[in-house]
Parts: structure tokens; C-alpha cells; sequence
């Protein structure tokens, strides 16, 4: 990933919001001017969000209502901060943060709602809020090193697909897993150019959010990339009586967001299914990263024909009578809509939806009448927010 593009993007975000450089003082040791205005401003939300928050504090035995809007506005930034804390870890801006405020965020993200307000918890006691102490450190330095020899490291078979089988190997210098995807012996040409394509494809991206690769080898035609804990499938399947509402919400965003990138890039994932979606299982949060893009639809490319094979077990059914060519957003955002569904029941099955909004949600998306789903995933984020 390109952190400094990452950190251009946090940058841009913030800047529709506004800067403000209240706290600026205590963070003039960081490097970057741009991280620096980042978590200056950072500071100065956190701060009057919970300012705000303590006009409501403390809270008897029944709790008290914290106001829609500043929940939505903390959810926000939380979001934002957790991104950035995740994407900058390991490289030469990373920072750490306050553990009373860390361990607060935990604690909002229980509890936070974007629609109607949220109930804040019984018993709560106001918030202390830092004026001239920082929320965020930033290390002195960091150090990486690089591997200066070849190494051979056993590898273990974890998967495979249509074109290629991938295998997970402990790199011993980095003391960490990674992953190889190799392609079959037996693909055709055109198809060993799809392979190669994905990993050219993928390496283009530049986003927290799309699955890392690092080195093609021509010989071998596989390549090198990082290692996920969990498929979005397995993860949801081992965790599903325990997520909250928030955590599954904030799920759902990231892959809502990642989405909104890879269409921004004109490209069209063409296989979104929750195997497709990987996570890394931080001790904070669960970060996504969107992984095969082998059938990625990219504008005037030759290797998309009438006669690729109906894949995405969440793409839209009328695919089967259209034709796989005929792929675009609205089939996109279906399949998407499915997804956030499935993100936040554990269900694929849509016939019965208990939430009013979630189940108007998930009709527009579905909508058999394309011209009234969701046209693009702008919308989409719009109206999850509501639910």
C-alpha cells in the first residue's frame, strides 16, 4: 500500500469536514505535515464530540440519550482514527493512541448508533478530556529490515480456485505468515494472462481496503501476497453471536467503502462473495481487504466475453438469461447489497426481515426493476447509515 497516498486520502476527507488546528502544538513532532493537520484535528473532534457527550453525563441506572447527529459524527471519526491507526502500523508514520482513550473507543463503538440517537450506558462517568496532554503518540522512529539472502520455506495448500492453488508459508525473518498464489499447470493462454492480469490489477490499487500483493515470478507464474486470518465467510461464522450491532456496521462500511474505490478505478469486481472478502483480526478491529479480482471487468479489455462462466454465488440471478457480458454496476451493487445483508444477520436467506429499515434496504438493492436499485455505492453508504 502507498502509505502516503492513504494518508493524502484521510487528509481529503477530513478536509470536507474542516481543520482545525486548536491542538496542533502537541503534535509538531510529526514528520508528515499532512498525518500532523490529521491528528490535530482528530484531537480537536474527539474533544468536542465528547465535551458534548458529557452534558449527558453521568448516567444513573437507566442510561441517557446521546443525540443523532454528534453519534453519527463519533462513529465517523472513530472510523477514520481506527483506519488510519491500522494502515500506518509498521511503516515509518505509525502512531500509537492514549490507552484511555483506545480502550473508550472499544467502549463507544458498543454502544454508538447512527440512526435515532444512541443510549448511552448506565453508570457512565464523564469523559476526561485532554487540552495539553496528547491523544496520539508518535514514535521517534521505526526500523524495517529486508531480507539479504534467498530463503526456502515449506508451504501449506489453504485453498484453491478456478485458475490457481494457494499455499501459506511462515517467513522466518519476518516472523510472519504469507501467502502464494501459483497458477495450474494445465491453463490455457488466454487464461494464464487473466492470472497475470489479477496480480498486475491488484498491485495498481491503492487502498487499505484491497489485499496487498508484492512480487509476480515469471517462471513460476504465482506471486507473493499477504496473509488474512479470515474469509469474511469464516469470520462471520465463528463470531456471529458475538458481534454487535456496531462492529457489524462498521463491516459492512469498510466493504461499502472498498467498493466505492475499486468502481472509482472504472474496474468491476464481477465476484463479490464473502469468500472473496478477507479480514485481519486486529485486537481493536477488524479491517477488510478485497482479494481474486481474476474476473475483474476493466473498459476495452479483450479478455471479457459473451462467454465467461456466471460465477459470484451473490450476483444477480437474471445474469444466467442476460449473459455474464453484459455485467455492470447494477449487478454490482446487488451483489453488495447481499452482502451488507449477510454482514449483519449471518443470513443469506432475504425472505424474512425483521428490521423495517435493513428489509427496505435490502428490497432497493434486490429491486427487480434495476432503474429503482441503488445506482452506484455512494447511495448505498448513504442509506446504511440510516438503518
Amino acid at each position: 500500500m502507498n502509505i502516503e497516498n492513504y494518508i493524502e486520502a484521510q487528509y481529503r476527507e477530513l478536509q470536507t469536514r474542516g481543520f482545525n488546528a486548536e491542538f496542533s502544538e502537541l503534535y509538531k513532532g510529526v514528520d508528515n505535515s499532512k498525518l500532523r493537520d490529521i491528528l490535530a484535528t482528530l484531537h480537536y473532534y474527539f474533544i468536542s464530540l465528547f465535551r458534548t457527550m458529557n452534558e449527558r453525563l453521568p448516567t444513573g441506572e437507566y442510561g441517557a440519550h446521546f443525540w443523532a447527529e454528534p453519534s453519527r459524527d463519533l462513529i465517523s471519526i472513530i472510523e477514520i482514527t481506527m483506519g488510519l491507526y491500522s494502515a500506518l502500523k509498521a511503516s515509518k508514520y505509525a502512531f500509537e493512541i492514549d490507552e484511555y482513550y483506545l480502550n473508550l473507543i472499544k467502549d463507544c463503538r458498543e454502544f454508538l448508533s447512527s440512526s435515532g440517537g444512541s443510549t448511552l450506558p448506565s453508570n457512565m462517568s464523564k469523559v476526561d478530556l485532554y487540552y495539553i496532554q496528547p491523544i496520539f503518540y508518535v514514535p521517534k522512529s521505526v526500523n524495517v529490515k529486508s531480507a539479504s539472502s534467498d530463503m526456502t520455506y515449506k508451504l501449506k495448500q489453504i485453498g484453491q480456485g478456478s485458475y490457481a492453488n494457494v499455499y501459506k508459508y511462515k517467513d522466518s525473518f519476518y516472523n510472519r505468515n504469507f501467502v502464494i498464489k501459483r497458477a495450474k499447470k494445465d491453463l490455457s493462454n488466454k487464461e494464464l494472462e487473466r492470472f497475470r492480469r489479477e496480480f498486475e490489477e491488484m498491485k495498481k490499487f491503492s487502498s487499505p481496503y484491497i489485499l496487498e500483493v508484492y512480487r509476480y515470478d515469471e517462471e513460476k507464474n504465482e506471486y507473493i501476497m499477504e496473509y488474512m486470518d479470515y474469509t469474511l465467510d469464516s469470520y462471520i461464522s465463528q463470531n456471529n453471536s458475538a458481534l454487535s450491532s456496531s462492529q457489524r456496521k462498521g463491516i459492512a462500511l469498510q466493504v461499502l467503502r472498498a467498493f466505492g474505490y475499486i468502481h472509482s478505478k472504472g474496474r468491476l469486481h464481477r465476484d463479490i462473495s464473502p469468500k472473496n472478502i478477507l479480514i485481519k483480526a486486529y485486537e481493536d478491529v477488524a479491517v477488510i481487504k478485497i482479494s481474486d479480482f481474476g474476473l475483474v471487468k476493466i473498459p476495452d479489455s479483450q479478455l471479457t466475453t459473451s462467454n465467461t462462466d456466471f460465477k459470484g454465488y451473490f450476483n444477480d440471478p437474471s445474469l444466467v438469461t442476460e449473459g455474464f457480458n453484459t455485467y455492470d454496476i447494477l449487478h454490482e451493487t446487488y451483489a453488495l447489497t447481499r452482502i451488507v445483508y449477510y454482514i449483519m444477520t449471518g443470513k443469506t436467506n432475504t425472505d424474512k426481515i425483521v428490521d423495517a429499515n435493513l428489509r427496505g434496504f435490502v428490497q432497493k438493492g434486490l429491486h427487480p426493476d434495476k432503474t429503482k436499485r441503488f445506482q452506484n455505492v455512494l447511495e448505498m453508504i448513504k442509506e446504511f447509515r440510516m438503518i
